[in-house]
């Protein structure tokens, strides 16, 4: 069947974009012979990944302290980015709940969190008005505390390394190895290549590590995890859907005394998404901008809104003065709980935390239901260690656990309110209310929703955006700048970019990436790859991400 011809001006975004080079990922070579032999291996050093990785220690101490016979575990945690954190970024507002589970010795104060969350206000917005709504239910965060992702994540860090546990930042994985039906190891991505992909003078070859069991914790949209799913056939009900945010943080003359959220203006009708802005500290103040990537119009530019929104009269008092000292963006899976894997588990590999989709969009959380998943997948690991059967079967308790936890009960609640919003805001918001006030009851099935790069765009408006002045707004190199980029500019490009992409489709990523890594001359597209900060934009609807050289992107320190 020959392809849809698409009106002028209009384009699908999969007509552009390349396969997952899944010969790349999933690898039958025979692991070196000098590969490093790890017992359990966790690719990404977040909290899903560092959670499990601290639970499993802490059972085979516990293990071993009662001569439970298992012996030692050699356990390894492999972070891409230079140090940990530098790469994690989140709101993010925090419900403290897994880190009691991690810790439950340890009380509040003792735990890497700014503070308790006291006032909150939703606003809806006009150009120039701010209309104060009341609080949706799921957006309630009394008992949740304000916090630093980077953190938390540097905190779990140090408590890993305590108990033990491998962590190697500065290693990224290029492919799984896999023997028949099995993932064995992994293999890293080597460093120090030359644009053509060559060797130069700082080179370190890829290096392979076994494992009885790899945990996929490489966060939104990870290769591996596409792969390994592409891989297995593991489906599930509706594909997987996202948004971007890009954030700030700001250090500001006028504190704010309370966690707000806004929906409404700069987004469109169309769209989906809203804008935050939360207190860090006295004059330390996070702000975004989250829109999901289902939007319509092909020259929507998620920075450049975020950019006019600071101007509107709710934002703009705070920020006046001050100095915006941090920036970064990156995707978030919002399909929730009918766009999770039917199973998250295969032999010898299990997938936590983002990259499996535990995200509810309508309560704006995902950190605690990552660090759960985390800790689920330990255990299950554990007993499959104890009974020597790390297949298929061995590990099936993972996904039964996720599935009868609070995980996956709090996603069936809301499994239909985001998806609710997919024709428009007004009808979205009314149904919904009427599936948050039933528990998810009203409506009863599936609403049906396409991949995001399966949605037709239209080169429009734009929507509204204002010139940089370097004070209150910034362009995108200034921005990149902020993030701590710390990419060779000589290095091989991680981007696969199809040939013969269109006018419309160049356009459409010149807009969307917030790094300004797509440029348009004439009807060229260029590519400046080193500017990427890892946010999987273009995973979702253009060129393909892959791994690249330890310790390239960006170099969070707050976020």
């Amino acid at each position: 069947m020959s392809e849809k011809v698409q009106p002028a001006g209009h384009i699908r975004p999969a007509q552009f974009q390349s396969p997952l080079p899944t010969d790349r990922l999933i690898l039958r070579d025979t692991p070196d012979p000098e590969a490093v032999p790890m017992d359990v291996v966790f690719v990404g050093g977040g909290p899903a990944g560092l959670a499990g990785a601290i639970t499993l220690a802490q059972l085979v101490q516990s293990d071993n302290e009662s001569n439970g016979g298992l012996g030692e575990v050699e356990i390894g945690v492999l972070e891409k980015a230079g140090e940990l954190g530098e790469h994690s970024l989140s709101g993010a507002v925090v419900n403290p709940v897994a880190l009691h589970e991690l810790f439950p010795e340890l009380d509040i104060g003792d735990l890497p969190l700014r503070g308790r969350v006291g006032k909150e206000t939703v606003y809806f917005l006009t150009e120039n008005k701010a209309i104060r709504i009341p609080t949706p239910p799921t957006m309630r965060n009394h008992g949740n505390h304000l916090a630093s992702i980077c953190e938390i994540v540097r905190w779990l860090g140090e408590k890993a390394e305590g108990l033990g546990v491998n962590v190697f930042p500065g290693f990224p994985v290029d492919g799984l190895l896999v023997e028949a039906d099995r993932v064995v190891g992994v293999r890293t991505t080597p460093s120090g290549l030359d644009r053509e992909g060559q060797p130069g003078a700082d080179h370190m070859p890829a290096m392979d590590l076994t494992a009885q069991v790899t945990v996929l914790s490489e966060g939104t949209r990870g290769p591996l995890t596409q792969a390994f799913l592409e891989w297995r056939g593991i489906g599930s009900d509706n594909p997987q859907i996202f948004a971007l945010g890009v954030k700030e943080l700001w250090e500001t003359k006028v504190p704010l005394d309370r966690v707000i959220h806004t929906m409404g203006w700069p987004l469109p009708g169309d769209a989906f998404g809203g804008s935050f802005m939360y207190p860090l500290d006295e004059n330390l103040v996070a702000l975004g901008l989250v829109v999901g990537l289902d939007y319509r119009d092909a020259r929507f530019d998620v920075h450049n809104v975020l950019q006019c929104m600071k101007l509107h009269p709710l934002f703009r008092p705070y920020l006046e003065g001050g100095e915006m000292v941090e920036w970064g963006a990156k995707t978030i899976p919002e399909g929730g709980y009918y766009s999770v894997p039917e199973r998250r588990h295969g032999s010898g590999v299990c997938v936590v935390g983002d990259a499996a989709g535990y995200v509810d969009v309508p309560s704006l959380k995902g950190i605690h239901y990552a660090m759960h998943s985390g800790i689920l997948a330990a255990r299950a690991i554990f007993r499959a260690l104890k009974a020597g059967d790390v297949s298929e079967a061995g590990l099936r308790s993972y996904t039964e656990s996720v599935d009868s936890s609070y995980i996956m009960k709090d996603l069936r609640r809301t499994r239909n309110v985001r998806l609710a919003f997919k024709n428009g805001f007004l009808g979205g918001a009314i149904r919904a209310g009427l599936m948050t006030i039933s528990g998810g009851v009203i409506p009863g099935g599936k609403i049906s929703v396409p991949k995001d790069a399966d949605e037709e765009r239209m080169l429009a408006g734009g929507g509204p955006g204002s010139r940089p002045d370097g004070k209150l707004t910034f362009s995108k190199v200034d921005a990149v700048y902020k993030a701590g980029n710390q990419t060779r500019d000589d290095g091989p490009s991680h981007l696969v970019v199809r040939e013969n992409v269109s006018p419309e489709a160049a356009e459409l990523y010149t807009h969307m990436c917030p790094a300004g890594v797509y440029e348009q001359d004439g009807d060229e597209l260029r590519v400046n790859a080193p500017n990427c900060i890892d946010c999987k934009a273009t995973d979702v609807l253009g060129p393909r991400w892959t791994a690249r050289e330890g310790g390239s992107g960006p170099a969070y320190r707050r976020m």
